[in-house]
């Protein structure tokens, strides 16, 4: 529940020793906190679960983008840091000490901030393409820092949304958010539910769909830039997997196929550096 009025005065250890909310704890099997049992396996990945903001800057982000906490998961020192956060809400602050909170989810939070936020989709693919006029969209990405950093460069590079396939990776798995140091939270994205039909539902909502891939009819993307930034298009660019790239539908369904041009026998980029030097050269 969030309370009423913002206090941003940090208060003095004694105080928050004594809140309600806050409670130290030193048994890392306290069914209170399983939110952020095993972090390193697959649990919050499901639809509907809790998804999992690490670090000071990951946890502000999330909740300034509206996203709703369960709870908290806090080093002492950040109780007072992060007390301009958490204080907004009735929920509980979780406090230990770095080995047991390591013990707990599994690796080593160096941060010490962790929250626990509910999961919220807040676009379906046709309210996210009637909002966008440049989007990046994937097919079956599945790393999720890959997934992090092309949400990082989305955003950074002035473009509207992310589109993933129903394959791909969740952007609020922990290490996606994460690895987009939180600009994921608050990106508008959605995730398709009939992959075949992307590329014909972009070209339908007047997107002009450049595929990113290694073709033979393949142009160079300068030429691509030339054309989309001369006007206000709606573009769309594809991206593919880390291996194997954009599937044959998907490249047919392009209406343009675009290649950024590689020196030193080098054929190809990663694909989240891909997506950043794409969303550059194809910027408004």
């Amino acid at each position: 529940m969030l309370l009423s009025g913002r206090q941003d005065r940090v208060p003095r250890v004694a105080e928050w020793r004594e809140d309600r909310r806050v409670a130290a704890f030193t048994d890392p099997a306290d069914v209170r906190l399983a939110d952020y049992t095993g972090l390193r396996e697959s649990t919050l990945r499901r639809r509907g679960s809790a998804f999992i903001a690490e670090g000071e800057l990951v946890v502000r982000r999330a909740a300034d983008a509206g996203y709703v906490p369960r709870s908290f998961l806090l080093a002492p020192r950040w109780v007072d840091g992060l007390y301009d956060v958490w204080s907004r809400y009735d929920v509980p602050v979780y406090v230990a000490g770095a080995d047991v909170v390591e013990s707990l989810t599994g690796f080593h939070v160096h941060r010490g901030a962790l929250a626990a936020y509910e999961r919220h989709e807040r676009y379906d693919v046709g309210s996210l393409l009637s909002r966008c006029r440049r989007l990046v969209v994937v097919e079956d990405l599945v790393d999720h820092a890959n997934l992090g950093a092309i949400a990082r460069s989305t955003l950074a590079l002035g473009w509207d949304g992310l589109l993933l396939s129903s394959r791909s990776a969740d952007p609020l798995y922990r290490r996606a958010v994460k690895s987009s140091m939180g600009v994921v939270l608050s990106l508008p994205w959605a995730r398709a539910t009939d992959d075949r039909a992307v590329p014909g539902l972009l070209r339908s909502a007047g997107f002009e769909v450049v595929a990113l891939a290694l073709s033979d009819d393949a142009v160079q993307l300068d030429e691509v830039a030339a054309r989309t930034r001369a006007g206000d298009d709606r573009v769309a660019i594809l991206l593919g997997t880390e291996g194997r790239g954009l599937s044959p539908a998907w490249i047919e369904g392009a209406d343009t196929v675009a290649t950024i041009p590689m020196a030193a026998g080098v054929d190809s980029l990663n694909v989240a550096t891909a997506a950043a030097v794409a969303c550059y050269a194809l910027r408004r």
